[in-house]
């Protein structure tokens, strides 16, 4: 495994695999690698020639209060888990990398997709998303790109300013890697108290008892979400931010389920935020 520290150094190590002939796969991460990281990363090495980890906890997507200097942070045993699975390189760029002192430039995704949910939740978030992205993108240059399904919302802004931009990039969204009891896999849920840990897994419980409702005809979403906060109140701890039935496309709430949709939510385990989303085939 390469380990690379600066954006000249990864460039020029991927110029040599691109020179002959090898087909790039990257995951981009922000490290606390767990089972859904990984997962991204065996599918790269299974499809591509080559591939690149990036571990960077990017700062632009935090806003004040969120937690950016708690964010979990283990290189050490991060890297242990890239080197058993043999990946080619890894960037490990600091912040000094990748913005300078004079970074000046936003690249923003305008309508429902970003303006709606995780959003309005956190107005500053995908912002820094696009950009960080836009600009691994930029230094990497990969053929395949792997995402995640848990950051539902997030994967869909990236297909749209790719597709927007013209960047030549395949994105692969992989499904969502869950826990035993159903808790999406996440780098926070390391932070949860045991108490909370036990909760957690509410959230995919109430999808799931709304899921049941839809299949078995329920065709108003106000009924649906009903169902999922009924269960989710059971539990005093969690806060809910919010829940929604969605237009897995559009990501705009839907007003008659009469088509696959997404239910999509986020919630507060003692100020640590989760999030998750189930997909509802109507056939």
């Amino acid at each position: 495994m390469i380990i690379c520290e600066t954006i000249a150094d990864v460039r020029q190590k991927i110029s040599e695999f691109k020179r002959k002939g090898k087909r790039i796969g990257f995951v981009p991460t922000m490290g606390n690698l767990h089972e859904g990281h990984l997962s991204l990363i065996s599918a790269s090495k299974e499809e591509c020639d080559i591939t690149i980890v990036s571990v960077f906890v990017n700062p632009t997507q935090f806003s004040s209060g969120e937690g950016f200097e708690k964010y979990p942070r283990t290189l050490e045993s991060d890297q242990e888990k890239l080197k058993d699975l043999k990946i080619d390189i890894l960037f490990l760029p600091d912040e000094n990398q990748m913005y300078g002192s004079s970074s000046q430039t936003l690249v923003l995704v305008g309508g429902t997709i970003s303006n709606s949910l995780e959003g309005c939740s956190r107005p500053e978030h995908f912002n820094g998303v696009t950009l960080i992205v836009t600009k691994l993108f930029n230094i990497i240059a990969p053929d395949v790109a792997f995402f995640g399904q848990k950051d539902a919302q997030q994967a869909r802004i990236i297909y749209q300013f790719v597709k927007d931009l013209s960047i030549q990039v395949v994105l692969k969204v992989l499904p969502i890697v869950r826990e035993s009891d159903g808790l999406a896999m996440s780098s926070r849920n390391t932070l949860l108290s045991k108490e909370n840990r036990a909760i957690a897994p509410s959230m995919y419980e109430g999808m799931l008892e709304g899921a049941k409702a839809i299949r078995d005809g329920e065709t108003d979403p106000m009924q649906v979400l009903a169902i999922i906060t009924e269960h989710l109140i059971c539990f005093k701890e969690i806060e809910i931010d919010y829940v929604a039935i969605i237009d897995p496309v559009t990501f705009e709430e839907v007003e008659e389920i009469n088509k696959d949709v997404l239910i999509i939510g986020a919630i507060f385990l003692d100020n640590i935020r989760l999030i998750d989303n189930y997909y509802v085939d109507r056939n």
